[in-house]
């Protein structure tokens, strides 16, 4: 079961800055649970006097079946890179021109990643981070990677995969040495078979996994890196690790939609969002990597130093990012059906 929050943020007060003009009406996003400072949000409308509703969905696939469901009222979503380009490719998307932003230069170009817009002129890279293990530390001290989360499934403890495609097969292509983007049939079916073997292991597919870790009835289940909030918070229970076999990346893009009744809000808050100081404060409360080079400069020690949020190169280079797969997406799709019979 996937997490929905709504937030309504209003104008709270009548403070302006000038590097945000003054605006009327509403904002509508919608993104990834829990995924934003909701003081962003109320920055931007202190300072703009806009007032910002905020929806949340688990998924990419979730997310597109409600734009493509006809759901209206979104202005900005925050597809991962591979979903912008799908996006693209259907005309869901508005034309933003923010990389034409002077301000756009803070935005380190390595994460100008979507296929479908190399200048940047729809969609502003928004964050980054990495899947790996969420872990209780009575039940699972010492746990290093995928290898040793099976073995404590085998041993009779309990662990959680992503109720995510790309993510569960992705562990199967990195524990068989395998590209997460293969189109290859025989190693897509060996990625699936590698979770399949594992089935009786595993407790349940799912995102709402954190609080069975932190109580231990859970030892260890595959997370983002946003779980270190949690372990900000129950430090003595719970830990995160990238595993060593090497894991999975993702981006998020922020994106107008095509038909947004306030395109230009979205345009102005993207623009709010170049700031260094706007996108530092979301990595405060967020614990994800910013694309906004300044920024960087501005995160908490304790932030900048963890090396689950910036890896160091090595660890780097062993994350894959997804890409869109087009038609061969079906072979992910055949064999996820797979995966869920299997239970």
């Amino acid at each position: 079961m996937k997490k929905t929050l709504k937030a309504t943020l209003l104008a709270t007060s009548g403070l302006m800055i000038t590097s945000v003009a003054h605006a009327e009406g509403s904002l509508n996003l919608y993104n990834w649970g829990d995924y934003i400072n909701p003081a962003v949000l109320t920055k931007f409308t202190e300072e703009t006097g806009i007032e910002v509703t905020l929806d949340t969905y688990g998924s990419n696939e979730e997310m597109l079946a409600k734009i493509q469901a006809g759901a209206s009222g979104y202005d900005l979503v925050f597809p991962s890179v591979h979903m912008h380009d799908i996006m693209f490719q259907l005309g869901l998307l508005a034309e933003t021109g923010i990389g034409s932003n002077p301000a756009f230069s803070n935005i380190d170009s390595q994460f100008i990643r979507a296929q479908t817009d190399p200048e940047a002129a729809y969609c502003l890279p928004y964050a980054w981070g990495n899947v790996g293990i969420v872990y209780n530390r009575d039940k699972a001290e010492g746990i290093t990677g995928f290898t040793d989360m099976f073995a404590l499934a085998d041993a009779g403890e309990k662990i959680i995969l992503l109720d995510d495609l790309r993510e569960t097969i992705g562990i199967g292509h990195i524990m068989m040495g395998t590209s997460v983007n293969s189109t290859d049939e025989a190693e897509v079916e060996a990625a699936a078979q590698y979770i399949i073997d594992r089935s009786d292991a595993i407790a349940a597919f799912s995102y709402d996994s954190i609080p069975l870790v932190q109580s231990g009835d859970v030892a260890a289940a595959a997370w983002y890196v946003g779980a270190n909030i949690f372990v900000q918070e129950t430090p003595d229970a719970i830990g995160y690790i990238i595993p060593v076999e090497g894991a999975t990346m993702y981006q998020e893009d922020m994106c107008a939609l095509a038909d947004a009744p306030n395109l230009e809000n979205a345009k102005l808050f993207m623009e709010f969002y170049l700031r260094p100081e706007v996108a530092a404060l979301n990595v405060e409360q967020q614990l994800n990597g910013t694309p906004n080079i300044p920024a960087q400069a501005l995160i908490p020690a304790e932030i900048a130093g963890n090396a689950t949020i910036y890896p160091p190169e090595d660890v780097m280079e062993k994350l894959q990012l997804f890409v869109d797969l087009g038609r061969d997406l079906q072979l992910y799709n055949r064999e996820w059906t797979r995966i869920k019979t299997s239970q």
